[in-house]
């Protein structure tokens, strides 16, 4: 084994004739195509409906499917970091997400293509957190979250609206949404062969054996996250409790998660440890983020039924509003980074600050609502809100770790990403979407409006101006409460070789040989 390098910041699993200041650029590229791949993308839902057979729902689960992929992994990313290489663990990484983004292609099975999206999921996460974990000295030499987060963010939330622009981009040039597919495989196997022809195997540490990871516990736990996600995406295509796929999967729901609870609770290393559950922040903390996908569902529903029923807004317009989108993103990261770092202001005022913003878009969306309106209208709304999820997210999470110890902080982001991967979204898109279904069937009663797409407008307004008072009444509690940080001074991130020693130790006194 080569020896480890001392001293600056270096990447020693680079061949020698790549430049030293190129070589973080290129895990940051690669950790950028990464995230943009996926198994299969919302952007081209109506091409995928009239060229498949597959209905909205179905192409929606499919996409959630890939969600909890990505949400999985994290409990097993150090043991993973532990056992192979870098290099094994990017070709592999590359490899499978192509592959899944040409089997989708040919795949007509619904579950198939669910599993097919969960399976590059999990291979994206693991891409990305092997770039970004080895450029983190490289963007902030103290290992220090504050700068990490923020920028992290920049990569995983920009991309989420990229990743639609681009899909809309490519299947308008070449009219087919397999477009994207061919382009992600495409670039998937660019990245295999950057990472095979600059890259050598290097260890840093002799590698620890894959025992005790809880593969069941972590099956078990898609399967929940799976069900809820099933029971709010087709509520109501099947009418909620008259049909009887959703009564059956429901009926479903409580057994796994009592067999998810009970492992948890009986075996040695389970997935998520009861103990990651115990800090008293941590139900506050879940709470603010069910929140904030609470708040994001509105334009799932209410804007996206605003532009396309009402407004009739094509293609080009809402590649425009994937842009403002990214433009709010980029900058909420940026601004997190300026509060906390420069400015070293309370987290309390920061999170007032991005729930003001949510405000901002929820009363804007709520007078804006009118026939005849220009895109131009939307961007400022569309601004404040990805401005303040990405508040929200990056703060939210340098204040988990600022709450759970290292051994834990990785099992909190899965139970964080429990609520926001997805389940929440879903959960209450199904509910504003029947909540809007229930508000046209009454107005149309009511003889509220002249016809059925004024109708449609008074409810769309009704909706949007509760989800005003609920956002008012939350921004008002953030104005009354101020909290101090859990610590004064923020916590340093350990290095790699102190959690794999901390690893192996572990493993010693279980009596594991390593």
């Amino acid at each position: 084994m080569p020896p480890i390098p001392n001293g600056p910041f270096a990447m020693p699993m680079f061949n020698g004739f790549v430049p030293r200041c190129v070589r973080p650029w290129i895990y940051l590229f690669i950790a950028f195509a990464f995230q943009l791949s996926g198994g299969m993308y919302a952007g081209a839902m109506p091409h995928i409906m009239g060229d498949t057979c597959l209905m909205r729902e179905d192409v929606l689960m499919i996409v959630m499917c890939g969600v909890v992929g990505v949400n999985m992994p994290f409990p097993f990313l150090f043991r993973f970091k532990f056992r192979f290489t870098n290099r094994s663990l990017l070709l592999v990484s590359a490899l499978v997400v192509a592959a899944c983004n040409v089997l989708c292609l040919y795949t007509e099975s619904l579950p198939l293509l669910c599993a097919l999206s969960y399976v590059a999921g999990f291979f994206k996460l693991c891409g990305t957190f092997e770039c970004m974990s080895n450029i983190q000295l490289w963007m902030t030499a103290k290992r220090d979250f504050t700068i990490f987060f923020p920028l992290l963010y920049c990569v995983v939330l920009g991309n989420m609206s990229l990743s639609p622009w681009m899909t809309e981009e490519l299947t308008y040039v070449f009219q087919s949404w397999h477009a994207m597919h061919w382009f992600m495989a495409a670039l998937m196997l660019l990245v295999a062969l950057i990472v095979y022809a600059f890259t050598h195997d290097f260890r840093f540490m002799k590698p620890l054996p894959l025992v005790s990871l809880d593969w069941l516990g972590c099956a078990l736990w898609s399967a929940v996250m799976v069900e809820i996600i099933f029971l709010f995406n087709y509520g109501e295509f099947y009418n909620w409790w008259d049909g009887r796929p959703f009564r059956v999967v429901a009926l479903s729901l409580p057994v796994t998660l009592y067999f998810t609870i009970q492992r948890m609770r009986h075996i040695r290393h389970p997935y998520i440890a009861p103990e990651a559950w115990r800090y008293k922040r941590l139900v506050p903390l879940l709470a603010l983020f069910a929140l904030v996908e609470l708040v994001g569902a509105t334009p799932k529903v209410v804007q996206n039924t605003f532009t396309s029923g009402v407004l009739r807004f094509g293609w080009t317009d809402t590649t425009e509003l994937n842009l403002v989108e990214w433009a709010g993103v980029i900058m909420g990261c940026l601004f997190v980074m300026l509060w906390v770092k420069v400015l070293r202001q309370k987290f309390t005022r920061l999170l007032t600050v991005g729930m003001a913003a949510l405000l901002g878009y929820e009363v804007m969306m709520y007078f804006i609502i009118v026939p005849g309106l220009n895109v131009e209208a939307l961007y400022l709304p569309v601004w404040c809100r990805a401005f303040g999820n990405a508040i929200f997210f990056t703060a939210l999470t340098i204040y988990l770790e600022e709450l759970m110890p290292f051994q834990h902080f990785f099992m909190g982001l899965t139970m964080v990403g429990l609520i926001r991967n997805g389940v929440v979204g879903t959960v209450c898109s199904g509910l504003f979407s029947f909540g809007l279904r229930h508000q046209v069937a009454d107005n149309m009663a009511r003889g509220v409006g002249h016809d059925g797409m004024q109708a449609l407008m008074v409810s769309l307004k009704q909706i949007s101006g509760w989800a005003c008072i609920v956002c008012l009444a939350v921004f008002m509690v953030f104005l009354l409460w101020d909290i101090q940080p859990v610590r004064s001074t923020l916590k340093r991130m350990p290095y790699w070789t102190a959690v794999g020693r901390l690893f192996r130790r572990r493993m010693r006194a279980e009596g594991v040989t390593t």
